[in-house]
């Protein structure tokens, strides 16, 4: 399975964490985050993970933050992508079941290096539900 990473400054070592993790798993992640603590601009470094999922290049994103709130906006202007800000594990089953995400969003200053980790296994593994689900997700891009 593809992945695609992106992170600002406050979640590189988050994001060095989470590499080493699913590397061991043997998943192949692409890494379009900042590898440093300076101060960077989020949008640079997720636009390259929205375009890899609206593209196909990769199965699925994660990207990390400070809240992930900037993160999620600025990869849900894409067409296709399905990016939920997720705080724990049961959020994390659910914008999977009921939305079929297909971008992680992490707020790196609001959970533990462990839980993000938890999160990120829970969101690989969880199955999109479909059915009523589908129709919701159908309707997101109708534009009146």
């Amino acid at each position: 399975m593809k992945i695609a990473i992106g992170n600002d400054h406050a979640g590189t070592q988050y994001k060095f964490d989470i590499l080493t993790h699913l590397s061991s798993k043997g998943y192949d992640v692409t890494n379009h985050g900042t590898d440093v603590n300076d101060s960077v601009d989020y949008p640079d470094f997720v636009h390259p993970v929205a375009q890899d999922v609206e593209n196909n290049v990769v199965h699925y994103g994660i990207l990390l933050c400070g809240s992930a709130n900037g993160v999620a906006m600025t990869a849900n202007k894409y067409k296709g992508v399905r990016a939920g800000l997720c705080w724990n594990k049961t959020i994390v089953e659910l914008t999977r079941q009921h939305n079929n995400a297909n971008i992680l969003c992490i707020p790196a200053r609001f959970v533990s290096v462990d839980q993000a980790i938890e999160m990120v296994d829970v969101f690989l593994n969880t199955d999109f539900e479909g059915g009523r689900h589908q129709n919701r997700i159908n309707k997101i891009n109708n534009i009146c």
